[in-house]
């Protein structure tokens, strides 16, 4: 399984693994990394992101994933039997159920690299009625420059077929509208998806992600939280210093 990504996919699982950033124990979360135009390494089902090793990474094949993405319902069994059959080496574990949305995620212009954590500040607000307004309003400037003016929000929807198609109609309606893929997806109820061109973009967006999390339960505590105008979020957004500070970030 070598190939010049699997050292920064394994590298990006560690980061986002340690059990003091709480983003995931245990066998939560999972990653991603794009190997050419037709096959992705992702985590293997029930594998630890602290402690990935090769042997807990799969290579898909994206065309034995992404047609299932227009199946209007597939059983459990069938699920699993493409998630087997995509993989490029039979001797490879079962690839996590979301690999599903991981194929789809990294045919978007840009995307090289995906990561999905169950980030506790995160978690503490998209299990309430504040989702929306986490989603789509902003309190720091960095938050905009690391993260996007926006979320995606994903509703609760089963992990599998089902989730990888909403988010994919989410993001969708997202691109669309703003003409640009998110940097991070939230999913209700569940946790958050950073994407990058590159580790250090997914660690960015994850981490000031948690951050703004952070911000808004103590804002929320103190009072209502006093937001960015959009006049000022589009400012920062499309500010060229900015733009530079991305790149000198490895955000863009």
């Amino acid at each position: 399984m070598a190939n010049p990504h699997l050292n920064q996919l394994l590298d990006l699982s560690h980061q986002l693994g340690l059990e003091e950033r709480k983003l995931a124990i245990l066998g939560e979360g999972n990653t991603s990394t794009r190997v050419t135009d037709t096959t992705f390494l992702v985590k293997a089902s029930g594998s630890n992101l602290a402690t990935l090793d090769t042997e807990s990474v799969a290579e898909c094949r994206f065309d034995g994933l992404l047609p299932a993405l227009d199946a209007k319902w597939m059983s459990d069994a069938e699920v699993d039997d493409a998630l087997l059959a995509s993989r490029v080496s039979a001797k490879s574990r079962k690839p996590s159920v979301e690999a599903m949305f991981h194929a789809w995620l990294l045919t978007l212009p840009g995307v090289n690299f995906v990561g999905h954590t169950h980030p506790v500040a995160v978690n503490q607000i998209i299990a309430t009625k504040h989702s929306a307004a986490f989603a789509t309003k902003r309190m720091c400037p960095d938050e905009i420059v690391c993260c996007g003016a926006e979320f995606v929000l994903v509703p609760y929807v089963d992990p599998g077929l089902k989730l990888a198609q909403a988010i994919r109609k989410g993001v969708t309606a997202y691109i669309k509208r703003l003409a640009r893929p998110p940097r991070v997806i939230l999913l209700e109820n569940h946790g958050l998806i950073a994407l990058g061109g590159t580790p250090k973009a997914v660690m960015a967006a994850t981490l000031m992600a948690v951050k703004a999390a952070e911000v808004y339960i103590g804002a929320t505590a103190l009072g209502s939280p006093r937001f960015l105008s959009k006049a000022t979020m589009d400012r920062i957004a499309g500010r060229p210093d900015e733009h530079y500070r991305e790149k000198v970030l490895g955000l863009r």
